[in-house]
């Protein structure tokens, strides 16, 4: 079985140059551009990426063009920042392919000094919202995930901003699938993020999933 792993991307050429590379055998790469100025399409295409474009600003927005453009019956999501491992796809993608599972998430666990201290905390506080909200056993609402196309797709996810993972997540627990995390290494990322590289950043990233949270 192959699969796509779907690689939303602003301004990450440094990551994607060396992730692209560390790709394991049956995974094709999508790669979302949502918008870069530095040579981040030119890096993707020359590793044999699918390049997609989002031109609507957002996390969300990426990740379901991403989906959309998708073509295998198993779809992962990972960072482009080199702070995920591709080569550690196989442990989050083989027990959807199993049929062991239906959404699998990647529980990050931090290299020393690889994720900052109020990054770690809001996730905490937003994971342990999420075992309320939900009833899931969840610690992280990591990026790294996968689950089968057509069952995401039809999960009808519309929020576009950085609501989106824990949007995937509310939805799929509504409708009952079976949530499983497992582990994989987190890295330092190459680049400032986009998303919670500021403090503003992650405020925003923070009041959108809260969003979610209330709906």
């Amino acid at each position: 079985m192959t699969v796509d792993v779907v690689l939303p991307c602003l301004d990450e050429a440094p990551g994607l140059a060396w992730l692209l590379p560390r790709l394991p055998a049956g995974v094709r790469a999508v790669v979302v551009d949502n918008g870069s100025t530095d040579d981040s399409v030119e890096v993707a295409r020359d590793h044999g990426a699918l390049v997609v474009q989002a031109p609507v600003r957002g996390f969300g927005s990426a990740c379901h063009a991403g989906l959309e453009a998708a073509t295998a019956d198993v779809v992962a999501f990972c960072d482009a920042d080199a702070s995920l491992d591709p080569a550690d796809l196989p442990r989050v993608v083989g027990p959807v392919v199993a049929g062991e599972a239906d959404l699998v998430l990647g529980r990050r666990l931090p290299d020393a000094g690889a994720w900052p201290w109020h990054l770690r905390l809001a996730n905490r506080e937003l994971a342990r919202r999420a075992r309320r909200r939900t009833g899931l056993g969840v610690h992280d609402l990591g990026p790294m995930r996968a689950a089968r196309r057509e069952a995401l797709l039809g999960l009808r996810l519309t929020d576009r901003r950085s609501g989106y993972p824990l949007e995937m997540l509310v939805a799929a627990a509504d409708a009952g699938w079976r949530v499983r995390e497992v582990d994989v290494p987190y890295r330092h990322r190459l680049g400032r993020s986009k998303v919670t590289g500021t403090p503003l950043g992650a405020w925003r990233a923070v009041r959108d999933m809260s969003k979610v949270l209330a709906a």
